[in-house]
């Protein structure tokens, strides 16, 4: 289950870049917020390629909404949604 475990360091790693900061900070740190975007990527792709199987056995893990995340996160970089990817990281 690599891919799962690229997940959970993907989380951890999101979660450590922020830790102690206030959402003001988050947004004038551009080192930070690429991070945090970047490890979220990885959460969406791992999740994709875990099997259905696994996906089926734990329905209470929001496994679509990791991979639309990233989706969004890679196709609409421009207009990404720093509040959202804040939540994301902090609130879930």
């Amino acid at each position: 289950m690599d891919y799962i475990e690229d997940v959970i360091e993907a989380m951890n790693d999101a979660m450590s870049f922020v830790e102690g900061m206030e959402y003001d900070d988050f947004l004038k740190d551009r080192k930070t917020v690429y991070a945090v975007i970047r490890a979220i990527e990885i959460i969406g792709e791992a999740v994709k390629k875990i099997p259905e199987l696994v996906k089926n056995r734990y329905p209470q893990i929001p496994w679509r909404d990791m991979a639309r995340m990233r989706d969004k996160l890679i196709h609409e970089y421009f207009g990404v949604n720093l509040r959202a990817v804040w939540g994301t990281v902090k609130d879930r």
